[in-house]
C-alpha cells in the first residue's frame, strides 16, 4: 500500500527534485562564491513577490522569526489596540499576546455566516480609533478559508492603522505582487507552499513603514560622527539564514515559475474538492469552512461525531493517507469553530499529488464511520 501525503499546507513534500538538487550543489560551494550566491537568491526570491529593492525582503529562519519582527520592532505604546481574526496560527497569536504585557489591547474580529470575517465589525472598531495594527492570517491553516485581504487592507489604511499578514499559507499558491497591495508587513515560511526546505522564511517591509528597533546593521561612521542605522532589521537582528536551504528557495521559485505549474492551485483545489464531496455524503462527518472551493485554500477540515480527530487522523494513516489531526497550531482558530479542545482532521493537497493519491484518499474516507 502506498503512502499519500494530504498534509501540504503543514509542509510540502515531496520537494520538487530542483529544490533537492540545488540544496545538494550548495554544499560543494566555495566560500569565496557565498555573497555572489546569496545575493542572487534574495533577488530571485523577492523577484517572486515583486520586490525590485531587496532591503525591504528581510531573509529569516523561518515564518515564526519573521512574525516575531513584524510584531515586536514598533514603538508600542499603552492603549494602542491591535484587531486580529481569530484563525491565526499561534505564531503570530502568541506574539500579539505578548503585546498585552505592554497594556496593548488585542480585540478578535468574529467570523459571519458567509466568511470568515465580519468586515463590518472590522469597520467599526477602526472607527472607534486607537487601531494601531490590524494582523491577520491570509488564509486559515485549519479550514484554508481566505481572507478577504483587499478590503481588510484598505479599511486598514484609510484609518491609519498597519497591516500585518501572516502570509504561510499563501506564499507559492500564486503571484503576489505585494508593493503594490496594502500590505505593510508580510511574513512567510520556504516549507509550504514555497515548496522550499526547512529553515528559511522572509519578511516584506513595505518603502512607506519605518520599523522602531535597536538595530545592528550600520554604516560605519567617520570619525567623530554618530552611526546611521537602517530603519529596519538587518540579518543580524533576524539570525543568520541557512544557505543551502535559500538555495533550495532559489530553485523552488525558478520551479514555480515553470510552466508545468501555471494552474497548480486549481488542480489542487479541484482534488479537495472531490475529497470534500465525500466527507459530505457521510452523515456522521461534520465538514468546516466556506464551500466554494475559490475561497479556500486546497484544504478541508473535518470531524467525525463521537471520535477524536487524533483517532480518525490514526485511521487514515492505517489506510496510506497522511492527515493532521489536532489542533493544527492554532488553538484560537478552534475556538472560534466551536472545535477546541480536540481539534479537527486537515487533508490538504497540493501539486505533487496525483489523481491516484485521491482515489486512495477515497477509499479511505469510505471507511469512516
Amino acid at each position: 500500500m502506498a503512502t499519500v501525503y494530504l498534509n501540504q499546507a503543514g509542509t510540502t513534500w515531496p520537494k520538487p527534485e530542483p529544490v533537492s538538487k540545488a540544496i545538494a550543489a550548495a554544499l560543494e560551494t566555495q566560500a569565496e562564491d557565498w555573497p555572489e550566491e546569496f545575493s542572487q537568491a534574495h533577488r530571485e526570491v523577492a523577484s517572486f513577490f515583486g520586490i525590485e529593492d531587496t532591503s525591504r525582503l528581510l531573509l529569516t529562519p523561518g515564518c515564526t522569526s519573521a512574525l516575531a519582527l513584524a510584531v515586536a520592532d514598533h514603538a508600542w505604546q499603552p492603549s494602542d489596540r491591535v484587531l486580529l481574526s481569530g484563525w491565526e496560527h499561534h505564531a503570530l497569536h502568541r506574539q500579539l499576546l505578548k503585546l498585552t504585557e505592554l497594556d496593548v489591547q488585542l480585540e478578535v474580529l468574529p467570523p459571519t455566516v458567509d466568511g470568515p470575517l465580519d468586515l463590518e465589525r472590522l469597520e467599526s472598531s477602526l472607527v472607534a480609533g486607537g487601531v494601531r495594527m490590524v494582523a491577520v492570517s491570509a488564509a486559515s491553516n485549519v479550514t484554508g478559508d481566505l481572507l478577504p485581504l483587499e478590503e481588510i487592507g484598505a479599511l486598514a489604511h484609510q484609518h491609519g492603522a498597519k497591516f500585518l499578514v501572516d502570509g504561510a499559507q499563501i506564499a507559492g499558491w500564486w503571484k503576489l505582487d505585494l508593493p503594490n497591495t496594502d500590505i505593510d508587513l508580510f511574513a512567510f515560511g520556504g516549507h509550504k507552499g514555497m515548496h522550499g526546505a526547512w529553515g528559511i522564511g522572509g519578511l516584506y517591509v513595505a518603502p512607506q513603514l519605518s520599523m522602531n528597533t535597536p538595530v545592528a546593521t550600520c554604516d560605519v561612521p567617520a570619525a567623530g560622527e554618530p552611526a546611521t542605522c537602517a530603519v529596519m532589521p538587518g540579518y543580524c537582528d533576524a539570525g543568520s539564514v541557512d544557505r543551502l536551504a535559500l538555495a533550495g528557495l532559489q530553485a523552488a521559485v525558478r520551479w514555480l515559475r515553470g510552466p508545468a505549474q501555471a494552474d497548480r492551485t486549481e488542480r489542487s483545489r479541484r482534488m479537495i474538492a472531490r475529497l470534500s464531496s465525500a466527507l459530505q455524503t457521510h452523515s456522521q462527518v461534520i465538514v468546516y469552512g466556506q464551500s466554494d472551493p475559490q475561497l479556500r485554500m486546497p484544504t478541508v477540515a473535518f470531524n467525525v461525531r463521537g471520535r477524536s480527530s487524533s483517532d480518525v487522523a490514526g485511521q487514515l494513516a492505517a489506510q496510506g493517507v497522511i492527515a493532521a489531526g489536532g489542533l493544527q497550531c492554532a488553538p484560537l482558530a478552534h475556538e472560534v469553530l466551536g472545535t477546541a479542545p480536540e481539534g479537527a482532521v486537515r487533508l490538504s493537497a497540493g501539486p505533487m499529488n496525483s489523481e491516484q493519491d485521491i482515489e486512495q484518499a477515497l477509499e479511505a474516507i469510505a471507511m469512516l464511520s
